[in-house]
């Protein structure tokens, strides 16, 4: 039998060693594939697969959770989560407007918990804080028929690769605690924040009711996020998880992959952040403006103070072998030292281009587009 060390698909260079769309396009190792050999194949919806009940206590552990629950997306355990924060509507939660429950989970709050959304532009313009962005937005529960009471905040770190200080942090959950308000955390890079910062995981989740904990995207897994919260909590979440179709049977098989993923990736993170924080010193070299500091492994182009053509740029991308869609180039672990010499001539190249052909027209650039030009409306 041809064992998956032997493979050749699992013995060349990763597909994504040149992918700069998202961290989420890494793909699996040889250690995760031979990682399968030794999974259980209990059946996870009767609780009796044992290589899930490893990786959930193992990501509750690092979190300082009671228990975890394994979900198939980050978008699944911040739904189900959101969900079992939530008695009964009329109900509203404030959140950040870039936020990922926000923007890219196809409506889900709205559909699956009937919530309200108060979104908020930070006024510092990379975090909520409690005295200028959420005092002013908060509705109580205090009789007023009118409004849709303010019943959970949510937070994400990191958000655009920024990291949520833990400071304000501190503020908010004592805010929460104080109003009867549930806070959760779409911490799907939170292994980020904790690397750039050395604050470990379970300090910033101890002031949560309910985390989740993305393995997919900068980890690496090929499948899944871990919501962590107490007990009582994750055992309502399962019932959600349920209903919204996210029971999986033999799940020890990707859950196995996750547990290598944690323990062999984790630590290759900084040098992710190292190679976005030099982009991001190069573009402040050359003048070239950037939406967000870069905290983690992010780097945001402002293409509209480049006056940058956002056409220009995925066709040099194209010209030198990577792939790259909008304003965003996110870093991993498996971006090859070609593929990163190559993403920086194609920024300098496309922001020298815009000194003689400068583009006037702000076009809407979605970086989960595909690596095609941007068409003309």
């Amino acid at each position: 039998m041809t064992q998956p060390s032997e493979v050749s698909v699992f013995n060349q260079q990763s597909p994504a060693h040149n992918e700069f769309r998202s961290d989420t396009f890494t793909t699996p190792t040889v250690s995760m594939a031979n990682a399968i050999l030794h999974t259980s194949l209990g059946d996870a919806v009767y609780n009796e697969d044992d290589s899930t009940i490893k990786l959930e206590n193992k990501v509750a552990k690092i979190a300082g959770k009671e228990a975890g629950l394994y979900c198939v997306s980050g978008t699944l355990s911040n739904q189900i989560a959101i969900r079992t924060n939530l008695l009964q509507p009329p109900y509203s939660v404030i959140c950040d407007a870039r936020s990922h429950i926000y923007v890219h989970e196809a409506g889900g709050i709205a559909t699956l918990s009937q919530l309200m959304a108060t979104t908020i532009e930070p006024k510092n313009g990379r975090y909520l804080t409690l005295e200028v962005d959420i005092l002013p937005k908060f509705v109580p529960d205090d009789g007023e028929i009118h409004g849709a009471p303010t019943k959970l905040i949510s937070l994400e770190n990191t958000l655009h690769g920024m990291i949520f200080p833990l400071d304000e942090i501190k503020k908010i959950s004592a805010f929460c605690k104080a109003n009867d308000v549930r806070l959760h955390l779409d911490g799907a890079r939170l292994w980020n924040a904790s690397v750039e910062t050395g604050i470990p995981i379970d300090e910033y989740c101890k002031y949560f009711d309910s985390v989740s904990l993305c393995l997919s995207k900068t980890l690496g897994a090929p499948i899944g996020s871990i919501l962590v919260s107490d007990r009582k909590f994750i055992n309502k979440a399962n019932h959600f998880k349920k209903q919204n179709g996210g029971g999986i049977r033999q799940s020890g098989l990707l859950a196995e992959m996750a547990i290598v993923a944690i323990d062999e990736n984790w630590g290759k993170l900084k040098k992710t952040h190292e190679r976005a924080q030099e982009l991001g010193k190069l573009c402040d070299d050359h003048g070239i403006a950037l939406s967000h500091p870069v905290d983690s492994n992010f780097v945001f182009l402002d293409l509209v103070k480049n006056k940058m053509d956002v056409n220009y740029l995925a066709e040099q991308s194209k010209k030198h072998g990577i792939k790259l869609s909008g304003n965003r180039i996110a870093f991993h672990y498996q971006v090859s030292e070609e593929s990163f010499e190559a993403v920086k001539k194609v920024v300098l190249e496309s922001f020298n281009y815009s000194k003689t052909h400068p583009c006037e027209t702000s076009k809407s650039v979605h970086f989960y587009s595909v690596n095609d030009k941007v068409e003309e409306k």
